[in-house]
């Protein structure tokens, strides 16, 4: 049978996806931005806008990141707003379970549930960097199986919150106003080695019951919590080979929590380049790699590897010879830096004969391992290599990240949807109102068919 396509949007904060150099570029935090990528991810008939999280700017040789200056709006402020200018569009905030607390995040979300009409979403992210726990009453951090364990107890418990009212439990009386006909309604408890709390949860239950749930972990415990609680794994897997395993490793999980195969989507993380011919896309694609990594970004990334200061490095000479430095202490600070490298002095080795082979400079060689290029080239050739790869169970859509912000979904909207709706392969306009209509899930407290 064939799938339907699910297509979303990131809006991406300053980073070496953005090419900030570029006239066209505008602002990541005037809210004029966030409006205009919203209203063409509508245009588009996309599931959600994502808003990913930042609540540290990262450094690194005890200097702010450069790529990071500009920060990151609070994520419920603008979802909210943006629920004023859009209709249909799905509405998805990233919000840490590590620095949060259970009773605050239900009511946020919640109430933007009750704001947009049904089209909230929560991506529950969990945090191991005590840099960024800095910043919160409780600093530190959790351990990896301490913090999924939070997590869970998190979702768990923002989900009895939400789930204490139900739907009869309020009825609207001209004279006194809106009064409880269950005089238990919105009472909770709940204790467990994390949370011990009791109340009463003052906001009624929301279009959607609560949230719709997204998980973004690729580790082995990421998975297990996605295949238990979420309604859609956000993925960096977006080769044929690599997605399909991803895919079939999660999709492989859901059956001894007692869901279908359909109950979790995999969407995977993607970025475009679209040109009239293919071999235009390729020749923009280049420059547009050019733009993400300069001089200075290229010694960036390689000091992440190499732990040392790397600023006397000539970006357009060799890679040192030097090894990385290994050891707890590190030159970059912050979420999302350094994790992916488990063994910096193999990444070293296996860069040095990568460079050795293609002739690179640091520069050329960052350019290389560092790109973030989905698809490349004409809209025909992006719509076709998107079907196949969600027909071929690699995926079940995509998360589209442009380069350019606010502007940079204009060109898939405009070119690359219409063949999309013209295979049959993606609505041709919203069928239904809530986030969950978009997503094909069904009303919360219906179990999966």
């Amino acid at each position: 049978m064939t799938k339907q396509i699910h297509l979303a949007a990131h809006f991406p904060g300053v980073n070496n996806t953005t090419v900030w150099s570029d006239p066209a570029a505008g602002s990541h935090i005037e809210f004029s931005s966030f409006a205009r990528f919203a209203q063409a991810a509508e245009r588009g008939k996309f599931d959600f806008l994502f808003l990913a999280e930042g609540l540290r700017l990262r450094e690194q040789n005890g200097e702010i990141y450069d790529l990071d200056v500009v920060g990151r709006p609070d994520t419920f402020t603008v979802l909210a707003a943006l629920a004023a200018v859009t209709d249909r569009l799905g509405l998805t905030g990233t919000i840490n379970s590590t620095f949060n607390e259970p009773y605050e995040v239900a009511r946020q979300f919640a109430t933007l549930d009750h704001l947009s009409g049904g089209r909230a979403a929560w991506n529950v992210v969990t945090s191991w960097d005590a840099f960024t726990g800095e910043n919160f009453r409780r600093g530190g951090f959790l351990a990896q199986d301490q913090r999924y364990e939070r997590a869970r107890t998190f979702l768990e418990t923002v989900l009895e919150l939400t789930g204490s009212w139900r739907g009869d439990e309020i009825v609207a009386d001209k004279d006194s106003g809106v009064f409880l006909r269950d005089p238990q309604a919105g009472s909770f408890r709940h204790r467990d080695a994390h949370f011990d709390i009791a109340g009463r949860f003052d906001v009624p239950r929301s279009p959607q019951g609560h949230p719709v749930v997204f998980q973004a972990g690729d580790s082995e415990e990421g998975r297990e919590f996605a295949a238990a609680s979420a309604d859609a794994i956000f993925s960096r897997h977006s080769t044929k080979d690599a997605g399909q395993a991803f895919y079939a490793d999660v999709k492989g999980r859901l059956a001894r929590y007692g869901r279908s195969r359909d109950s979790l989507l995999v969407l995977p993380a993607a970025t475009f380049v679209i040109g009239d011919t293919d071999a235009q896309a390729a020749e923009l694609a280049h420059e547009v790699r050019r733009q993400q990594v300069s001089g200075q970004t290229a010694l960036r990334f390689l000091e992440q590897v190499w732990n040392r200061d790397l600023s006397g490095y000539d970006p357009d000479g060799p890679l040192p010879e030097v090894d990385p430095v290994v050891g707890e202490g590190h030159v970059a600070q912050g979420r999302a830096q350094v994790r992916m490298y488990r063994d910096p002095v193999a990444t070293a080795r296996q860069w040095r004969e990568l460079a050795a082979e293609k002739g690179y400079s640091i520069r050329e060689l960052m350019i290389e391992v560092q790109s973030r290029q989905t698809f490349v080239g004409s809209p025909g050739t992006v719509a076709a290599s998107i079907d196949d790869l969600v027909q071929s169970d690699a995926s079940d859509g995509f998360i589209l990240v442009p380069h350019i912000t606010p502007g940079g979904l204009d060109p898939f909207v405009d070119t690359v949807v219409p063949l999309l709706q013209e295979r049959g392969v993606f609505r041709a306009d919203y069928e239904g109102t809530t986030l969950r209509d978009h997503l094909g899930l069904p009303p919360v407290g219906v179990p999966d068919a």
